[in-house]
C-alpha cells in the first residue's frame, strides 16, 4: 500500500469537499450563485439544490490545486482531485434530489463515497494507486468526513450534522 500517497490525496479530498462549507460560514450567502440556476429537472426537483454553488466548485479548485505542491504532490493533480470531488458531489445531491430528500438532508455514503472514490480512481493511474489504496483511501474517507461533519456542525460552520 502507498501510505503516503494515500495521506497526500486524503488531505488533498480534505480540501476539496471542506473549502466551500468554510466559504460559506465565513460570507454566507454573498456570491453563492446556484450551479444548476434553479433550473428544475424532467420530474420538478431541482437539478443539485440551492447548496451546490459556483463559488463553491471555484474555491474548491483554486484552493485543492493551491495546495497540492505544499502537499508533495502537483497543481494539475490538486485540480483533478478538485474537479472529480466536485462532479462526485454533483453527482450525489442529483441522486438525492431524484430520492426526493432535501439539500444538505442526510445520506450516510451516498454523501461521501461519490466524492472520495472516484477522485482516487481518476488517479489511480497517474499516482500507481492500488486497489487497496483506492478502497482503503475511501474507507478512511467516509468515516472521517462523518466525523469532521459532527465537529463542523458543533462549530456552528455547518448546518446539520451527518
Amino acid at each position: 500500500m502507498h501510505y503516503v500517497v494515500v495521506l497526500q490525496l486524503l488531505a488533498l479530498l480534505a480540501l476539496a469537499n471542506g473549502s466551500p462549507i468554510v466559504v460559506k460560514w465565513m460570507f454566507g450567502n454573498k456570491g453563492a450563485w446556484p450551479l444548476d440556476g434553479n433550473m428544475k429537472f424532467i420530474d420538478g426537483q431541482r437539478l443539485f439544490g440551492k447548496s451546490k454553488t459556483i463559488r463553491g466548485i471555484v474555491v474548491s479548485l483554486f484552493i485543492t490545486s493551491a495546495c497540492a505542491p505544499l502537499l508533495g504532490l502537483t497543481a494539475p493533480i490538486g485540480l483533478l482531485v478538485a474537479g472529480i470531488a466536485m462532479g462526485g458531489d454533483l453527482f450525489s445531491s442529483f441522486i438525492k434530489r431524484r430520492l426526493g430528500l432535501p439539500p444538505g438532508g442526510k445520506a450516510t455514503g451516498l454523501d461521501q463515497i461519490p466524492e472520495s472514490l472516484f477522485p482516487l480512481l481518476a488517479c489511480r493511474q497517474v499516482l500507481a494507486l492500488t486497489a487497496l489504496d483506492i478502497i482503503a483511501g475511501t474507507a478512511i474517507f467516509v468515516v472521517g468526513a462523518i466525523m469532521l461533519s459532527r465537529l463542523l456542525f458543533e462549530l456552528h460552520m455547518r448546518e446539520r450534522p451527518y
